[in-house]
């Protein structure tokens, strides 16, 4: 990966829940841990990366900062959240647990070769994808990675 362009920044999404133990109970068997620290009885900072966080809020909460209505997300789509995992494998396992634990398949999986991954719904109707994608390909870039694959198939 490239050098990031604010170190030391940290990235803070912010989405509304309905039932927020059911959503923090839902993101805990797909794997997620959340910080005791940022977390009460209106909102969960649940840790998604070193420098990444998804905040759960009440719809209380979430008001209190949003100065537009807020949509369903069962009817429109604002953003789509996507993490990475480390592996295929995992992508698959992640997924498992989303719909047994209440979510819904948004896709099936999608095969890229060098990046693999599935979506679902939450139980709020947000959508997230969880995909793998080949170290390699991470660092160079698809389009690179894709040549260097196909010189090393096709050598001269």
């Amino acid at each position: 990966m490239t050098d990031p362009a604010h170190p030391g920044r940290m990235l803070f999404l912010n989405i509304p829940v309905a039932d927020l133990e059911r959503s923090k109970a839902f993101f805990a068997k797909l794997g997620f841990d959340f910080n005791p620290k940022f977390t009460d009885e209106t909102a969960a900072c649940m840790l998604v990366g070193e420098q990444a966080f998804v905040m759960l809020l009440s719809r209380e909460k979430f008001a209190e900062f949003a100065k537009l209505p807020m949509a369903d997300p069962t009817t429109h789509t604002l953003a789509l959240y996507c993490f990475s995992v480390s592996s295929r494998d995992e992508v698959d396992a992640v997924s498992a647990a989303a719909l047994s634990a209440g979510g819904s398949e948004a896709d099936g999986p999608e095969d890229y070769g060098f990046m693999y991954s599935r979506s679902f719904f939450d139980l709020d109707g947000h959508g997230w994808q969880v995909m793998w994608m080949d170290p390699a390909a991470a660092e160079q870039g698809p389009a690179e990675f894709a040549a260097s694959t196909q010189d090393a198939e096709n050598p001269s």
